[in-house]
């Protein structure tokens, strides 16, 4: 029995290969330069259509990232995380090194009156108060989340102020001071443009889109305690997701090639 030919390259694919080496053996850093499409036309042996192509889709990979006018550089590599997994921010981070680079501002902490669709979400009133409690995460200095958290009052009368200005877990906190325990959830995710306030607080372009997952957090009786939203910036973060909370068949980076190559074409 005969095994089918190798498949040949496409010439974007070439291209890609091409620069994904270089990063590599020349072991090139998050900023560093790239050579210019021309360079890598010449370099390849492709046109520069090609090329083009293979930018395309390393930029859409996050591997690289394109100014115009400027260049070509190696992209500071994405942050992964399970937002599907229960409890606080920290433990959806799938990177331990970016567990540990986390730094916390609070930017909000007040009492205020929900709006419709929060009260309806925590099954309260819109009479009835809430806290909003607003922190931005930073790493290495660069805001990459904005997190906002919504709790009823008169189930939480009161909150530490200094513990989340540390960047300590509200989830640990409710557990031990009120007996509230995060059983389950329920979330969607959106890409968007984001809000005045977000783009200010993750210093983003006009252009630049954000990754938004908005939920509600239930305790172990079913009764929703705390409505919340998180705000990524697009090209800095993936999301891994998992139906079953046991069964881990990919890991996050497994993610970064999902291509099928074609056996024919050029």
């Amino acid at each position: 029995m005969t095994s089918p030919a190798e498949p040949r390259l496409l010439r974007y694919q070439v291209v890609k290969d091409a620069v994904l080496s270089m990063i590599v053996e020349q072991d090139l850093q998050p900023g560093d330069r790239l050579p210019s499409t021309s360079e890598l036309a010449a370099l390849a042996g492709v046109s520069q259509i090609s090329v083009r192509r293979a930018l395309d889709e390393l930029e859409r990979a996050g591997r690289i990232q394109r100014h115009q006018g400027v260049g070509t550089f190696v992209a500071t590599p994405r942050i992964f995380s399970d937002p599907g997994r229960s409890g606080g921010l920290l433990t959806t981070l799938g990177d331990a090194d970016a567990k540990r680079g986390l730094q916390t501002e609070l930017i909000r902490l007040r009492v205020g009156l929900p709006g419709a669709t929060i009260a309806a979400a925590l099954q309260i009133l819109e009479g009835q108060p809430v806290w909003e409690v607003v922190r931005r995460r930073l790493m290495g200095g660069s805001p990459v989340i904005v997190e906002r958290a919504v709790l009823p009052l008169h189930r939480v009368p009161a909150l530490d102020e200094r513990l989340l200005a540390a960047g300590g877990s509200l989830y640990s906190y409710l557990g031990e001071q009120y007996g509230i325990a995060d059983d389950d959830e329920e979330q969607y995710l959106e890409v968007a443009l984001p809000s005045t306030e977000e783009r200010s607080l993750l210093d983003l372009s006009a252009r630049e889109r954000v990754v938004t997952i908005k939920g509600v957090s239930f305790d172990q009786s079913g009764v929703p305690f705390d409505c919340y939203q998180q705000t990524y910036p697009a090209s800095r973060f993936a999301f891994y997701f998992s139906g079953s909370r046991e069964r881990r068949l990919l890991t996050a980076r497994d993610g970064e090639d999902w291509t099928v190559a074609s056996m024919t074409g050029v």
